[in-house]
């Protein structure tokens, strides 16, 4: 059987996933599709059709978005990275999702006034109004973390690998919840694992 396909680059949101992967630790093929042109080929809109990255080839499995793609992974080859039990099960899926709804849309807000608008064109209210919204979001994670190392029982999980790396965007941009203590110990420690470093060396 074929091992594993990775599509996408550690300078993207494909990260994410690539993390995921070195996190389980089995063999893959990566194949570094951008965001560019190459995400809109037709050989790549074969694998995902929404011309985005990254996406996951296993065997017959075709699998797109981040978030699903880490929880799989997790579950089929990460063994102690997955929940063990139902109810942890459906915590570490409400920890994904809250990533992706409640941190996701208001960092990106202040992601593409920083790295993508021109100087000039800038609006520091945007980055003002997001920054103070994120508040309200950092405090329930704060206060989840409070007295625990982590979100999803007494180790490393997928639950803390998915909200990680979605926040990753955070330490691009500048964006310190240094008053989150928890917060702030919690995100030291998902960010020092060696799997993190070796999936930010690839292309």
């Amino acid at each position: 059987m074929s091992k594993p396909k990775l599509y996408g680059i550690s300078g993207s949101r494909a990260l994410r996933a690539i993390w995921g992967i070195e996190e389980v630790g089995i063999d893959y093929e990566h194949v570094p599709v951008t965001y560019g042109a190459d995400s809109k080929s037709a050989d790549y809109l074969a694998v995902n059709p929404n011309g985005r990255i990254p996406a996951l080839v296993d065997g017959d499995l075709v699998l797109f978005e981040s978030m699903a793609i880490n929880l799989y992974l997790a579950k089929k080859y990460g063994g102690a990275l997955y929940p063990a039990n139902p109810a942890d099960e459906a915590r570490a899926f409400q920890w994904s999702v809250w990533g992706i709804s409640e941190i996701e849309p208001l960092q990106m807000q202040i992601v593409v006034q920083k790295l993508f608008t021109p100087e000039d064109k800038r609006n520091p209210k945007v980055v003002e109004g997001a920054t103070k919204a994120l508040q309200r979001p950092l405090k329930v994670l704060d206060a989840a973390l409070e007295g625990r190392d982590w979100l999803v029982g007494n180790a490393f999980s997928v639950a803390d690998l998915n909200v990680a790396a979605v926040m990753q965007l955070m330490q691009m941009i500048g964006f310190s919840y240094a008053e989150h203590a928890n917060v702030q110990r919690w995100a030291n420690a998902c960010y020092a694992r060696p799997a993190l470093a070796r999936a930010q060396a690839k292309a």
